[in-house]
């Protein structure tokens, strides 16, 4: 099987994992019929591999850095709309407390990453 450069990388393994995880939420927020949350957590989750993956077709660092800044933002996003979501009481607070733990992770391996891409440019 052909692979993408993306599809290595343990960054995107893991986002992928917590988007499977999320996506679930969603689902059982849309049960609820808050559609347009729901939206947003999918949209919100799926940007962080998305511009993984997106990001690792650039030709140059520096663009790949940058969309590594939007996945990196886009687990800032995610955890808001998991903090609005808890608070409504759709998800507990055990939940939300692993998946601010889960994304936390994430985020500062997507943001180690980036320093890494970036001073590998420099040399």
């Amino acid at each position: 099987m052909t692979h993408f450069r993306f599809m290595i990388l343990d960054i995107w393994k893991l986002s992928i994992s917590v988007n499977d995880e999320l996506m679930d939420i969603a689902d059982q927020v849309e049960e609820n019929k808050k559609f347009r949350i729901a939206e947003q957590l999918r949209g919100a989750s799926l940007s962080i591999s998305n511009n993984i993956a997106e990001g690792s077709g650039s030709y140059s660092s520096k663009d790949f850095s940058n969309f590594l800044n939007f996945a990196h933002r886009s687990t800032f996003e995610v955890v808001n709309i998991l903090i609005v979501i808890s608070r409504r009481k759709y998800i507990s607070e055990e939940q939300l407390n692993k998946f601010v733990s889960e994304l936390d992770i994430l985020s500062r391996k997507i943001s180690n990453f980036r320093k890494t891409i970036l001073s590998n440019s420099k040399q």
